[in-house]
């Protein structure tokens, strides 16, 4: 099934699960510092990542905070496009300047 006919459920779960192993980040210790109390981080966390549950998005933006990762990639259904979030969220002013009037001129 390639990214862009999964459900919104399933983008979650695989961006997120995708952004806390590039950190090299245990869902417990992402749920502490997203601000999840430490006797539930793990377990809520692993839910989100399972589909069980997903996270309002006051969470989203905490969890997109900690791992380093616009909100949008997020939620981002097509595998292209969320790596060309992170590339311009990673990206300099003078680097998003440049990319942006490069795409521009293909209108």
């Amino acid at each position: 099934m390639s990214a862009t006919n999964e459900g919104s459920s399933d983008v979650w779960r695989k961006r997120l699960k995708e952004a806390r192993l590039a950190l090299g980040m245990s869902q417990k210790q992402l749920g502490i510092e997203a601000g999840l109390d430490e006797f539930v981080a793990s377990t809520r966390i692993n839910r989100y990542e399972q589909g069980v549950h997903a996270p309002d998005f006051q969470i989203a933006m905490r969890l997109a905070d900690v791992l380093q990762v616009p909100v949008a990639f997020l939620y981002c259904d097509a595998d292209e496009m969320a790596q060309m979030i992170l590339a311009f969220h990673r990206a300099s002013k003078p680097q998003r300047r440049q990319a942006l009037a490069a795409l521009q001129k293909l209108e």
